[in-house]
């Protein structure tokens, strides 16, 4: 059993009960971490309230990835509460609805940007961040998805912001592993969050998962968090850098 008491760990992207970010944050609080949940704004506040209060000792942080000023507020906050800062969890991605709908061909500048600046961006800003809270090392986890090396029709923009993100994850791995600080992300097969009914055609992308993986299914929040469990642990103390499938092998098929 995996044992984290007297860790810390802060988890970006709550938003709902469906988040994979609730997924991952129960597993870390049974494993017995202390935890900081970061959402995103007033409008998610109440549902996010909720969930962090059904688990004992967790608090909840309000952050804008997007916006400089609330992770510094917000990174002040967790030094004055926690003093150090164990496990960092960014679950976050967004691109504008009307991307997700169009042809990639139709890709707008701004939707680009919002793109790569809420999805990949805010990795390395967050990770800026921790690093002065993480002096005895630590771990930082983020989540990809297959689109980011095949095509994965209506994902569009998103694709390339995954690509991006995995990218970050070598070169943030690189630079941190000296500060014994390991970088990875978990490439997860699709689930029913909030950001991913945006993407078009969701139901066929979850049809054709499960058809065509060999367990015959799609995966779930609480087998997410259990992988992000294991790569936040010391169990994984030699593993940075990578990036982790948990999409009931899907990935390796050829068709």
């Amino acid at each position: 059993m995996i044992d984290l008491t007297g860790k810390t760990a802060v988890v970006f992207g709550l938003a709902n009960k469906r988040s994979i970010a609730w997924g991952i944050a129960q597993k870390l609080h049974q494993a017995g971490a202390t935890l900081a949940i970061c959402y995103q704004n007033e409008r998610l506040k109440a549902e996010a309230a909720e969930l962090i209060d059904a688990l004992p000792g967790a608090s909840g942080f309000q952050c804008d990835v997007s916006n400089d000023g609330e992770i510094e507020a917000v990174f002040a906050a967790l030094k004055q509460k926690y003093a150090k800062i164990d496990i960092l969890v960014h679950a976050i991605a967004y691109a504008p609805a009307a991307e997700l709908k169009g042809t990639f061909l139709d890709t707008s500048r701004e939707g680009f940007r919002i793109a790569h600046d809420v999805s990949v961006y805010s990795l390395i800003a967050l990770s800026r961040a921790v690093v002065p809270l993480m002096p005895a090392g630590g771990s930082i986890l983020t989540l990809s998805y297959y689109a980011a090396e095949k095509v994965v029709p209506h994902y569009n923009v998103m694709s390339l912001a995954k690509s991006a993100l995995e990218s970050a994850v070598r070169y943030l791995a690189y630079e941190l592993g000296v500060k014994d600080i390991r970088v990875n992300a978990i490439s997860a097969g699709p689930v029913k969050t909030l950001a991913a009914r945006g993407v078009g055609a969701l139901g066929d992308m979850l049809h054709e998962h499960a058809a065509r993986a060999p367990l015959q299914r799609n995966v779930d929040q609480s087998e997410i968090g259990g992988s992000a469990l294991y790569l936040v642990s010391d169990l994984a103390s030699a593993v940075t850098g990578e990036i982790h499938y948990v999409d009931c092998g899907y990935n390796i098929m050829g068709y």
